[in-house]
């Protein structure tokens, strides 16, 4: 054999041995991926689209959503499973608060108020809405929204005081402490991001004690009302020191005269 084959044989030998040696150092092959575990799910009523306060549910407003099973567990949840027909029976009712577009369906924030207006149906049960009229002036400027808080504020002659000092009299004190603001005029909600309402009428939701409070202290002289922070919405006033004299509530201004004075 010739010198110039053997040599090509050796090579092919050689080339073929460290090819089956790479092959043998070869990596194995990934183990295949574990099989995919099936969530259960479930399909919960939830909002189509915002639904505002006061507003009567119509059927596109509501629709049927896919929610994984163990995030459905509570009460509050309306499962299609459970009440098949809920669109139907939901249709009509009135929004005693806000709905978001998405946000889960709860019953205890429907009311169906057949033959009743909104503002009876948002009304909480044993509450009374009663409206006071308002000016720029004695309403913040317009900036007092449905659902913010106020203080009612009574401003008006002292003619028990004027018939001892001899001088004109005028006081102002608070009557009524964080009050729930239904609606401005007719407007229960901000909307299209309306930030400032300015009306001639506030509606305020009160007991029925502070419903007559409220009236009386109408018929003595002007009402003003007094925009309370967000943070204070649900902080409990402390009660204000009371003048055993004169059973007036201390820390009372007095204007005589256009000279303003506190009565200790």
């Amino acid at each position: 054999m010739k010198p110039a084959r053997i040599i090509v044989l050796v090579i092919a030998l050689v080339a073929g041995a460290i090819a089956a040696l790479l092959a043998g150092r070869s990596e194995p092959p990934p183990p295949a991926p574990p099989p995919v575990v099936q969530l259960e799910t479930t399909d919960v009523l939830v909002a189509a689209s915002d639904i505002g306060l006061g507003n009567k549910v119509q059927p596109g407003d509501l629709r049927w959503q896919t929610w994984p099973s163990a995030a459905a567990t509570s009460t509050n949840f309306i499962r299609k499973s459970d009440r098949p027909d809920a669109i139907e029976q939901l249709t009509g009712s009135i929004a005693r608060a806000p709905f978001s577009a998405g946000e889960p369906i709860r019953e205890s924030k429907l009311i169906k108020a057949s033959g009743s207006g909104y503002m009876a149906a948002i009304l909480p049960e044993g509450m009374r809405a009663i409206s006071v009229e308002i000016s720029p002036e004695t309403g913040a400027g317009g900036f007092i929204l449905p659902n913010d808080h106020v203080d009612v504020l009574l401003s008006r002659r002292d003619k028990l005081v004027e018939k001892q000092v001899g001088v004109e009299t005028h006081i102002s004190e608070i009557i009524l402490s964080n009050i729930r603001v239904l609606a401005i005029d007719q407007t229960v909600e901000e909307k299209n991001g309306q930030r400032v309402v300015v009306g001639k009428t506030a509606t305020l939701e009160l007991s029925p004690r502070q419903a007559e409070m409220l009236a009386l202290a109408r018929q003595q002289g002007t009402l003003s009302l007094a925009l309370r922070s967000i943070v204070d919405f649900n902080k409990k006033d402390k009660p204000e020191a009371v003048d055993n004299d004169s059973g007036r509530r201390s820390g009372v201004n007095v204007v005589r005269f256009g000279v303003t004075t506190t009565t200790r």
